[in-house]
């Protein structure tokens, strides 16, 4: 994407991993922010000094400017850098001044995507779209009655992933026609699209009928967690018939789940079959990891085709080989932050990965955008510093 130019005007997750997935393509992305930062620059995790290590994590690869907002003259001048990149990614609906009827007007091949909260215009927030979806009410351990919200903010990355597709895809369009779109993208339809063709919906829809919840087994099929002797948690699954003949054949249980499926005329090459008669194969599982310990679970465990993993912390991943042998992670010392491993794309083009570069400081790139792009000079820039309508 080199040579293409895209202003984001956003904070929080959806449209900032947008904007640095467009910068890690190779696009030059300006990120616009209020003088003082957006709602999500001190956002937690922070340093010990106070810098916020997510808006890092969110802006690797982009430029930065800080404008008075809420100035007309701040506007005009965003509203200019915005017709000079010829695309506007935002999730700050609602500003006239940067809507796509008032900047297609001066420049029609103009790409502007909007995310918005939901599609009646009503606010919508990961948090809040989880909650009217559905997986709240299933998610947590079999017979607690209470909705049990994730941790991922995974309609934000989604949609977030969706909005750069989109961006591609709008500029592939203008390439070919010479015509701009103007694209909006609800928070809420992400989640409820994506609920849908998981099936969760169809299967309301369908069956009249409403997922139950798990706790950590799997739908449909055979997967659950285990704990060893000495308390680790390991997550196992069989999706297949190898898979469960050889969760057998390590538990030693290959028997007694034959005994089981003759006393219950039931076939335990079916998944789902699997899935309905768990409870009983818990129980046969369950005891040979409670005999064994960590150790001695992962050495069984990795010489057969069972899909398996040990629960791990954060703290752990950070330190694992899967981090720090890992061609994805490059080492980055980010200003205010400090040095660590960063992520790349995590998708390698021709064998390499492209490596993260560092997130701007607020402001950093305000005089570079408007000399560079505006074509502004030095006293003039200084003018609008002194009118407090930027900063650097």
């Amino acid at each position: 994407m080199a040579g293409v130019c895209i202003v984001e005007i956003s904070s929080f997750v959806a449209v900032p991993l947008a904007g640095m997935t467009l910068a890690a393509l190779g696009a030059e992305v300006i990120r616009i922010d209020p003088i003082g930062g957006a709602a999500d620059y001190r956002r937690w995790p922070l340093t010990d000094t106070g810098d916020s290590i997510y808006w890092a994590g969110l802006n690797k690869g982009k430029q930065s400017m800080a404008v008075n907002m809420r100035s007309d003259q701040g506007q005009r001048l965003i509203q200019r850098v915005i017709l000079d990149a010829g695309i506007l990614i935002t999730n700050v609906a609602g500003r006239q001044w940067h809507s796509h009827a008032a900047l297609s007007a001066h420049r029609p091949d103009l790409i502007h995507l909007e995310v918005v909260g939901r599609a009646d215009g009503s606010t919508g927030v990961d948090y809040t779209v989880n909650a009217a979806t559905g997986f709240p009410m299933v998610t947590g351990p079999a017979g607690y009655d209470g909705p049990v919200n994730h941790v991922m903010p995974s309609w934000d990355v989604s949609c977030g992933l969706y909005a750069a597709l989109s961006v591609l895809t709008a500029l592939r369009h203008r390439d070919a026609t010479g015509r701009g779109s103007a694209i909006r993208l609800p928070l809420d339809d992400v989640a409820l699209a994506t609920a849908a063709n998981l099936g969760f919906l169809t299967e309301a829809m369908i069956n009249g009928t409403s997922r139950p919840r798990l706790g950590n087994a799997i739908y449909g099929q055979y997967g659950r967690d285990f704990r060893t002797s000495d308390g680790a948690n390991f997550m196992v699954v069989a999706l297949t018939a190898r898979h469960f003949r050889d969760l057998t054949d390590l538990t030693g249980t290959t028997e007694a789940v034959a005994a089981v499926a003759q006393t219950l005329g039931a076939d335990f090459d079916d998944e789902g079959q699997r899935y309905q008669h768990r409870d009983i194969l818990d129980g046969l599982f369950a005891a040979w990891f409670a005999r064994h310990t960590a150790d001695q679970a992962e050495a069984a465990l990795s010489v057969s085709s069972v899909l398996w993993e040990r629960y791990r912390s954060f703290a752990e991943v950070a330190a694992s080989p899967r981090v720090t042998a890992n061609a994805l992670f490059a080492p980055l010392d980010q200003p205010r932050i400090g040095p660590h491993l960063a992520p790349g794309l995590p998708m390698s083009v021709d064998g390499a990965h492209t490596p993260a570069t560092v997130a701007p400081a607020l402001g950093e790139h305000t005089a570079a955008v408007l000399a560079q792009r505006l074509g502004m000079s030095a006293a003039e820039i200084a003018k609008l510093i002194e009118s407090a309508t930027v900063a650097t």
